[in-house]
């Protein structure tokens, strides 16, 4: 009688269901860091996206000096705005970022029609909704 005849068709079937479950418990794990990363990217162009409302605030508060500040803080928020677009699939921030793009689009034409001094509070507003979308909790 050989003493491993029982225990060899065995070992197989025990690796095959080892790979199963470090699989099973790799797809969540896997799915959770997919998500924590589209969190914090959320968050960090969140970040990104107030500072440019700050260029833009401090740019309107400067009109005197240039127009052309006004113009770039803009184009930086557009820039932010798409790379959240791209990151996530949420309907919340889909709302806010669609409120933001609205408000810079405001302040575009506005600019665009000679005002060296848009309300630029609806921007603001508009950011802050993203932040707090963006902010896990």
């Amino acid at each position: 009688m050989k003493p491993n005849t029982p225990n060899t068709p065995r070992k197989p079937k025990l690796r095959i269901a080892a790979v199963a479950l470090a699989a099973a418990l790799a797809v969540p794990a896997l799915t959770s860091c997919d998500t924590i990363a589209t969190a914090m990217d959320c968050a960090n162009t969140a970040v990104a996206i107030a500072d440019s409302v700050g260029d833009l605030q401090q740019a309107v508060s400067n009109a005197g000096n240039s127009i052309q500040d006004t113009q770039n803080a803009l184009d930086q928020i557009d820039a932010n705005m798409q790379k959240i677009k791209d990151t996530t699939g949420n309907a919340d921030l889909g709302k806010a970022v669609d409120s933001l793009s609205t408000a810079v689009k405001n302040v575009r034409t506005a600019v665009d029609n000679g005002d060296a001094t848009p309300d630029v509070k609806p921007v603001a507003d508009a950011a802050a909704e993203i932040s707090k979308v963006c902010t896990p909790g």
